[in-house]
């Protein structure tokens, strides 16, 4: 006999002559969930950015008569599902090209803030609610990705509950309410539970009246990503799940459209 150590920290006895853990048949026992809106012109940015456009190069029966179809999008970095790098709010912080794909995968917990958030459309996820989830589910694991629910998904086809505003430009910023992060939790968060990353369901993980977006500076600071306009977070279980989150990959990017999934197993 002897010990094979496997992801998770789960230890099992196994016999020389036995197989290691069929990993796809490990996954087959689960389900995928997708995390990402489709990107489209109604797709939600920040009041100063350009709103996405996907137009057609060629849609139809060619000059040699078969289909074909082509389009081209334009977009800004952060709209929609997407990614933050470091170099986001980091001077010499890490683009998007640096992030490694370790970083880019593993375990994730949700902490669901959706009561708090539904009284107070500026509600800044504190410390307290992560010491709260821990005296339920024990403590944060370190290398965690940690997703905010704040319930705010359900509005994502309403743009004004979704955001606070209808207004584009500079009247359009002013005018932001939704839920955020408190930047005191953020460095908690790294400095005392050492995670991989933060995810969240709003437009930024800073709350909408933020002026200094302390938070995404706290964050990009110490080398750690985030995902804004997460989608389907009420599917994810507050354990258990494996995310995948899956940038395009841009040189020197900021920050990406993202296309994140989580796996989770069958109950």
């Amino acid at each position: 006999m002897k010990i094979l150590i496997i992801p998770f920290l789960l230890i099992f006895p196994i016999s020389c002559n036995q197989t290691k853990p069929d990993t796809a048949k490990l996954l087959a026992e689960g389900k995928w969930i997708d995390l990402t809106w489709d990107f489209e012109e109604s797709t939600v940015y920040w009041p100063t950015n350009v709103a996405f456009k996907h137009d057609t190069v060629f849609y139809g029966i060619n000059d040699k008569g078969y289909f074909y179809s082509s389009f081209k999008y334009s977009a800004e970095e952060h709209g929609g599902t997407h990614f933050d790098a470091p170099l986001h709010f980091a001077q010499g912080g890490r683009s998007i090209e640096q992030i490694t794909p370790n970083e880019l995968t593993g375990p994730a917990i949700v902490v669901d803030v959706s009561e708090q958030s539904a009284q107070n459309r500026d509600y800044l996820v504190c410390t307290d609610d992560f010491l709260l989830w821990e005296k339920k589910y024990g403590r944060i694991p370190e290398q965690s990705i940690v997703l905010l629910h704040t319930g705010y998904g359900k509005y994502w086809n309403d743009h004004e509950k979704y955001t606070g505003t209808l207004l584009s430009g500079a009247a359009g910023v002013a005018e932001l309410h939704f839920p955020g992060l408190d930047p005191e939790a953020a460095t908690w968060l790294v400095k005392e539970r050492k995670i991989k990353a933060v995810g969240i369901d709003t437009p930024s993980i800073d709350f909408g009246q933020s002026k200094d977006f302390r938070t995404h500076r706290s964050l990009c600071g110490n080398n750690i990503t985030a995902y804004e306009n997460i989608a389907n977070l009420g599917q994810v279980p507050a354990t258990g799940s494996y995310l995948v989150a899956a940038p395009m990959k841009i040189k020197g990017g900021s920050g990406s459209p993202l296309r994140l999934l989580a796996w989770i197993p069958n109950i």
